[in-house]
């Protein structure tokens, strides 16, 4: 009777229907609680692996290479700075002369302001890449693989935004001056400005100051010996005036361009301590890189070729980065009002862009007896950067 009792007891139990459905969904509840553990476990791991593997692969090389120009610096670069520098002021002088020459000399471009103009009307910013919105556990921040290092007024933000259509290229949209300015704040600082990539992505940056800057290139070279870096180089003339042009559309009471490009007009004695001539003396500048890297690992474009042919150059480009040619002759259209080729579609838009209005400014008369005797200067320093390069870019 008792037996009986017991069995009655735990068929009522197992067996009752509304117990039977809670505990059926107690397993269920169970079994989506592991498969949430087990989820959140390897999305929190992955980056995590991704990033210790991209830091090793980044700076471990100096540990490696003792005998490298930069094994110094790899104590600066692995630190992090308590807050990040600002970029520096220009500087103040009491002389009108001086303070013009020292304003070009330290001029810093508003890259904020040099964002692609949309066909009637402006957008304050663009995002480099369609791919720019998307992100998962495989993203990570890495050092750039390849950094357009100059030149000033050279044709470097066509460049870098030409570049930013294609959808292996993330690229930061302001020059990070890491290397010249801001270099004391160490590499983990400079890494957090760069844009998340996916494997096999490229990560770039430009700040055309760093060809000029004597530092730069054990700098670079000391982050990664493998850096892939471009240079576009123009007319050091046209160059030089297009230097004086931007910097008087911001102080329109400096010195003519006559007055600061010689020490004395009657002797014909160029001033190389302006910024602006100095800066096209491109051998002198060249043969300091050439001490830390081969020049099959620099490529040099054309700013005139860039704007006559930007398919063409753009080809020789994506070759050098090992890309596919994306970027053909159907992305661009000239766009004659601006005197200089515009994207049809840049990425992350349905409409066509322009280079923002801080480019392609009316460059003022310039003395012709002035422009000579520049030619004549830099004719030399040309010729020995034809030389250097093996290639002939045509300045007269």
């Amino acid at each position: 009777m008792e037996y009986s009792l017991v069995c009655h007891s735990l068929y009522v139990v197992l067996l009752s229907p509304v117990k039977n459905k809670l505990l059926i969904l107690c397993i269920m509840f169970l079994l989506w609680v592991y498969m949430l553990y087990c989820c959140v476990g390897y999305s929190s791991t992955m980056p995590s692996f991704m990033m210790d593997s991209d830091q090793g692969k980044d700076v471990g090389f100096v540990s490696e290479n003792k005998d490298a120009p930069g094994k110094d610096l790899v104590s600066k670069l692995l630190l992090r700075p308590k807050s990040p520098l600002a970029l520096d002021p220009d500087y103040n002088s009491p002389s009108v002369r001086t303070a013009s020459r020292e304003l070009l000399n330290n001029d810093l471009e508003a890259e904020k302001s040099d964002v692609w103009d949309e066909i009637g009307g402006e957008r304050s910013s663009l995002e480099p890449c369609g791919l720019s919105s998307f992100s998962n556990g495989s993203e990570s921040k890495k050092l750039p693989q390849a950094i357009i290092i100059g030149v000033k007024k050279g044709g470097t933000r066509a460049l870098l935004e030409f570049l930013r259509v294609h959808p292996d290229i993330r690229a930061v949209g302001a020059e990070p001056h890491f290397f010249d300015r801001n270099y004391n704040n160490g590499l983990d600082w400079y890494r957090d400005l760069m844009p998340k990539t996916l494997e096999g992505q490229i990560t770039m940056e430009k700040t055309p100051s760093y060809f000029v800057t004597r530092e730069a290139p054990a700098r670079i070279y000391a982050m990664s010996r493998d850096t892939k870096l471009i240079v576009v180089v123009r007319d050091p003339v046209t160059r030089a005036i297009s230097d004086y042009t931007q910097t008087l559309s911001k102080k329109p009471d400096i010195p003519t361009f006559e007055s600061l490009t010689f020490k004395n007009r009657s002797t014909g004695l160029i001033d190389t301590s302006w910024s602006a001539i100095q800066i096209g003396l491109y051998a002198k500048h060249l043969d300091n890189w050439l001490r830390f890297f081969p020049l099959g690992q620099m490529l040099f474009v054309s700013g005139e070729r860039l704007i006559r042919d930007p398919a063409g150059e753009m080809a020789r480009v994506q070759d050098f980065l090992g890309l596919k040619r994306i970027v053909t002759d159907k992305h661009f259209y000239f766009n004659h009002t601006k005197g200089f080729p515009c994207l049809k579609k840049a990425e992350g838009s349905s409409k066509p862009h322009c280079l923002g209005k801080t480019k392609g400014r009316t460059h003022p008369n310039i003395d012709p007896d002035v422009v000579r005797r520049l030619r004549d200067f830099y004719r030399p320093f040309n010729m020995k950067f034809y030389q250097m390069t093996g290639r002939d870019f045509g300045w007269e």
